[in-house]
């Protein structure tokens, strides 16, 4: 049996959701609660296997349960399910260590599946979702190049290497990438250095990685 744990402040929206997995033969419905403070006291005594989360709501919102959840039992599955598709919402909640993300206008059936699989260890992104991912990684990988240009007067090339240098590609994948020799490719990432003021690969790697 699932035990899961429902997270919103709208108790008519919490009470149909859990009628709706409460038909499912294989899913228990073992609390509900009405803020994140209250989500994370709940989840102590309940254990739940699964959480489905809302994102905005009174005392501690759903991405910071979310991480606090994480940190008290790592195994526990959360979904955030919101009204909301905000892209930074989306992000932050991925990266607090939710498993999923799901728009409360999910059918009841999908609704079902969604917790099975999260309970299986899969990450519940429906299409819309995931698109809104890959833009607004785009858009923080687009941002890191213009301040690298603009911050430390990279060139087109060397802001190239430079995004390959934060992605962990090594001095020969670089130079094999982009048809340079090993020496100039050397080259190129010494004067990315200076231009950055770091003295090493793993503090250039970190400063381009925050640029955000």
């Amino acid at each position: 049996m699932i035990k899961v744990m429902l997270v919103d402040d709208q108790m008519i929206l919490a009470e149909g959701i859990r009628a709706v997995l409460q038909t499912a033969e294989d899913i228990t419905v073992v609390g509900i609660a009405r803020d994140g403070a209250a989500a994370l006291e709940l989840c102590k005594k309940v254990e739940p296997d699964v959480v489905l989360m809302d994102i905005r709501m009174p005392n501690m919102n759903g991405v910071v349960a979310t991480k606090k959840i994480k940190e008290y039992d790592s195994n526990i599955k959360i979904i955030v399910l919101t009204t909301f598709d905000d892209s930074d919402y989306i992000l932050s909640a991925m990266n607090n260590g939710a498993s999923g993300y799901l728009l409360k206008d999910i059918g009841s059936t999908a609704l079902i599946d969604a917790v099975r699989n999260a309970y299986a260890g899969d990450t519940i992104l429906p299409a819309t979702i995931a698109r809104k991912i890959a833009d607004a990684a785009t858009m923080v990988a687009d941002n890191r190049q213009v301040k690298l240009k603009k911050n430390y007067n990279l060139s087109d090339r060397e802001v190239e290497i430079a995004m390959m240098m934060a992605d962990g590609f090594t001095n020969r994948q670089i130079a094999s990438a982009l048809k340079l020799t090993d020496g100039t490719a050397r080259n190129y990432i010494s004067a990315i250095y200076l231009k950055l003021g770091v003295e090493g690969r793993a503090a250039a790697a970190a400063k381009i990685r925050n640029l955000i």
